[in-house]
């Protein structure tokens, strides 16, 4: 009976406080599992990171530079990938001609006719398929990802085979605030792992630098609901995206969720979204959910304490209707009471 009200204030208040700093939870379940979460996953694009990469170096294999971003950014004019905007404006100045024949390869890249050249613009793995010789400037390539760049390969395919004609490389700055989340995190017992698209040596360089415990790199969007199950298979798992891409993964963890900046498609697959695109809220939301798991237990010993012992006076005739009236009230306040306490939590 008395843990009544505190279930229906229990709930009211994880709103009202998960509100307050920007916390949506949008089910019970979602708040009853984060309690226990051991591992948060983190998408890196647009959730660790600003999700606004610059082109910061275009190595041509010919040395004509700007024929190299011409291509490149013919190739990804009608695209709205945070890559492709980035090559577009390092492009600005340049005149970019009309591209044909265009297909996009989810997790790969791009494939297109520009001025009569068959042209190949995507990730290691694209090029390696297509048969592409990247060995003239895999140099290039490695000293760019070990110091946490994303690159792209731009290829030509002809009759006699597909032609190697250069690279680029993109920044994407870490969030400011993303190495003091991770930090929490482990602060509160929870380890930290990466799930990222990026070749090894860039998510490597962006994980030392956070401080982030366990990298899964090279990884194909249909592919992060596996690496998340595998993250999962012996612990409760929360996965934190914002992207098209991140929704099964989302959906394949205990817990999903979502940055409030991202897609509506990946907060309608999470069951807590970020209203802000701060990192540390995934502290938060896991503060809220052990207090609140707390209160309940708290509320529960209470409640049924309350019964026990008037049940025991009352068997001895030691109880009259005027106590028992003023024991039950007392139990309601004492636990609507204890519940209203979460309003006072503040995070670290």
């Amino acid at each position: 009976m008395r843990a009544g009200p505190g279930h229906a204030d229990r709930d009211h208040g994880r709103h009202r406080r998960g509100r307050a700093r920007g916390i949506l939870i949008k089910d019970a379940e979602a708040l009853e599992i984060a309690h226990r979460i051991d591992v948060v996953a983190f998408d890196k694009t647009g959730t660790l990171t600003e999700g606004k990469p610059v082109l910061s170096e275009w190595t041509a294999l010919d040395g004509d530079r700007d024929a190299l971003l011409r291509f490149a950014a013919a190739l990804q004019s009608g695209s709205e990938h945070p890559l492709a905007r980035a090559t577009l404006d390092a492009a600005r100045a340049l005149s970019l001609p009309p591209v044909s024949q265009l297909q996009a390869l989810a997790g790969r890249g791009l494939r297109g006719e520009v001025e009569g050249r068959n042209l190949l613009l995507g990730s290691t793995r694209m090029l390696e398929e297509a048969g592409v010789d990247l060995q003239p400037l895999r140099e290039a390539a490695q000293r760019l990802a070990d110091s946490g760049h994303s690159v792209s390969w731009l290829a030509r395919d002809g009759a006699d085979g597909a032609q190697l004609l250069g690279l680029l490389g993109f920044r994407d700055t870490p969030r400011a605030n993303a190495r003091a989340a991770i930090e929490r995190l482990h602060a509160l017992g929870v380890s930290t792992a990466m799930i990222s698209g990026d070749h090894i040596g860039a998510a490597r360089a962006v994980a030392a630098e956070l401080g982030i415990d366990q990298i899964r790199a090279d990884v194909l969007p249909e592919q992060k609901a596996a690496a998340v199950a595998e993250l999962g298979q012996f612990r409760t798992v929360a996965m934190v995206g914002d992207g098209v891409n991140d929704a099964p993964a989302l959906a394949a963890a205990d817990v999903g969720i979502a940055m409030g900046s991202g897609t509506d498609v990946a907060m309608q697959a999470a069951g807590i979204t970020l209203m802000r695109a701060e990192p540390g809220l995934v502290a938060d939301a896991i503060e809220i959910s052990r207090r609140t798991s707390r209160k309940i237990r708290q509320n529960l010993f209470w409640a049924f304490g309350y019964n026990v012992i008037g049940i025991g006076l009352a068997t001895l005739g030691w109880l009259n209707p005027v106590v028992a009236a003023a024991a039950m009230a007392f139990s309601s306040v004492s636990v609507i009471g204890n519940t209203l306490l979460l309003r006072r939590w503040k995070p670290a």
